[in-house]
């Protein structure tokens, strides 16, 4: 079947994005773990954040800005309508000049990174030669990012999803492995993540897609086309998204400067706080935006509005249904998770104090922060661009007014996490009803009629999970007693949350049910046909029976679009 008439296999898709998001949070939590024990909450630690300040602005608004909203819809747009020569020559012109830029861009920071860090750096101006010091080993990184990024959109395009996800797995490795194998030889330690960052990003986002890129048929070529109609789209796609403020890209590093007017550990306490609130948007969020963004960009492309509709809405609920019950665990037990999973060597108790208030802030918009993604996904298949980012920006502007209250009043620096919670809610609630008229008929209630159930079925988990945390830390228990005592907390309240999804008579619920179907499916698979298991654990025949069978039909109403057109979420 041609490229212009085969449906995505969108469910696919998101189990490859998810699993290696997952294992990227996995290996995420495990860096943080590292550096928890390796250098705990200082003033050091908080340099070492803030030193992404620039690098990461430079990428969000420079960088993130082309390959989000700008090139990857043009690509796919060109080729999924049989127009693959002008898809390779949008790569070659866009690469070629963002190249130049920003090769520009980071020489000047580079050049001027002891100004930019006493600026980011805030009042806490004995960090700025620490900063500036870190700033300079991470800033060519954003040059790897950005080509690797070019790379994974034409990846993304042809529904290719296992290499790009390596990209972020290989980055977590290498800041680990500069924490341990340099974090006891460098002054400060933490220089060594700095190190480790660089060389995970060239590895991870230069050259593993650039192996599979060339090994797929890639059509480089020197240019600087600008003539090209292609080019031109996504340089007037792009220009909205670099003179915008979108609050996603820039959140992080507005709360990191907020921090510097508290006292030291704070940056680094709101941060861990703030990457555990992100282990969801990582594993839900962001996997399921990148698996059903290339569906959505072909169906605007081929005027296919309702399947683009009912795969939106799909999609959205299922966001929500994995996010809700991970909103109420974060405010229930937000001193247990953290014990279990940073306090270890000199990470202390006291750090532990000082990171949950925080994290049960940031939790309140753990859907809306996973919702975000998606919906700027939309947007972008859509080619509308300056909507969402004028919402962003006034969202951004939001922010920065409640953490200014915030410091003007002496708040604690929790309160700065709160703020970004309903910035974000706002966000999300304004971008639904703009979409609703955008995409002409987006079930805007059916997916409030969601919100209000998995709420509804996560109040009872959120209960269970503080009751059954607040026993086990009354007793003195081993370390590895209480972490294995979190996690079973957390896997029998999963399953409280099914059941009671399932009572509410909730489509979403049946993925799971069709998630055990197939894995009992492959399990009878085995022991019938008496084949010895291949190295991943499956025979030969049955994954073969597995390809070929059909999905069972879900039978839901909600979902009778998405079962026609085959390309159902995960």
């Amino acid at each position: 079947m041609s490229s212009s008439t085969s449906n995505p296999n969108v469910s696919r898709a998101g189990w490859i994005m998810m699993a290696s998001l997952l294992l990227s949070r996995i290996l995420g939590t495990g860096r943080d773990i590292v550096i928890a024990a390796m250098f705990g909450q200082n003033l050091a630690t908080d340099a070492y954040r803030i030193s992404f300040q620039v690098p990461d602005l430079i990428f969000f608004l420079v960088a993130g800005g082309a390959l989000s909203s700008a090139f990857i819809p043009v690509f796919s747009e060109y080729w999924h309508t049989d127009r693959q020569d002008d898809a390779w020559h949008v790569f070659s012109s866009v690469t070629c000049i963002m190249s130049l830029a920003l090769i520009a861009v980071i020489g000047l920071a580079w050049a001027f990174a002891p100004a930019l860090a006493h600026i980011v750096c805030g009042p806490k101006q004995d960090a700025a030669g620490m900063v500036a010091m870190m700033s300079r080993i991470i800033l060519p990184a954003q040059f790897a990012f950005f080509i690797g990024g070019l790379m994974f959109g034409t990846l993304y395009a042809r529904q290719v999803f296992a290499v790009p996800g390596l990209g972020p797995n290989v980055y977590n490795l290498g800041i680990i492995g500069g924490a341990i194998l340099l974090g006891h030889v460098l002054q400060p330690g933490v220089m060594g993540m700095s190190w480790g960052a660089l060389a995970g990003a060239i590895l991870g986002n230069l050259l593993i897609p650039g192996i599979a890129m060339r090994r797929m048929g890639m059509r480089f070529r020197w240019t600087l086309d600008t003539r090209h109609p292609g080019v031109r789209k996504v340089f007037r796609l792009m220009l909205p998204v670099i003179l915008g403020l979108s609050l996603p890209g820039v959140y992080a590093l507005i709360l990191q400067y907020f921090a510097t007017y508290y006292g030291p550990g704070v940056n680094t306490a709101l941060d861990s706080a703030n990457r555990l609130m992100q282990a969801p948007l990582g594993v839900f969020g962001q996997s399921l935006a990148l698996a059903v963004f290339p569906a959505l960009t072909q169906f605007f492309a081929q005027n296919r509005m309702d399947a683009f509709r009912a795969q939106l809405a799909s999609t959205l609920r299922t966001v929500i249904y994995l996010t809700m019950p991970v909103t109420a665990l974060l405010i229930a037990m937000p001193g247990p998770i953290i014990r279990a999973l940073l306090q270890h060597g000199n990470f202390t108790v006291v750090d532990t104090a000082r990171t949950a208030p925080p994290l049960q802030m940031f939790s309140i918009g753990v859907a809306a922060w996973c919702l975000h993604p998606v919906l700027m996904r939309a947007y972008f298949s859509l080619q509308k661009n300056v909507k969402p980012i004028v919402m962003g920006t006034f969202a951004t502007l939001v922010f920065i007014g409640f953490g200014w209250i915030v410091i003007r009043l002496g708040k604690g620096f929790e309160w700065l996490a709160l703020g970004g919670s309903v910035s974000a809610i706002l966000l999300v609630a304004a971008m639904l009803l703009d979409l609703r008229s955008e995409s002409k008929g987006l079930d805007v209630m059916g997916i409030v009629a969601t919100v209000w159930k998995a709420a509804l079925a996560s109040v009872p988990v959120g209960l269970i999970a503080w009751s059954a945390s607040a026993a086990l830390s009354r007793g003195h228990v081993s370390t590895l007693f209480y972490v294995c005592g979190v996690a079973g907390i957390g896997f029998a309240t999963a399953w409280l949350y099914i059941f009671l999804t399932r009572a509410f008579k909730m489509p979403e619920a049946s993925y799971v049910d069709r998630a055990m179907r197939k894995l009992n499916r492959k399990k009878d698979a085995d022991e019938s046909s008496g084949n010895h298991p291949r190295d991943d654990g499956s025979s030969p025949d049955a994954q073969s029976d597995l390809d070929n069978s059909e999905e069972p039909a879900l039978g839901q109403e909600q979902l009778a679009e998405i079962d026609r057109i085959d390309m159902d979420t995960p």
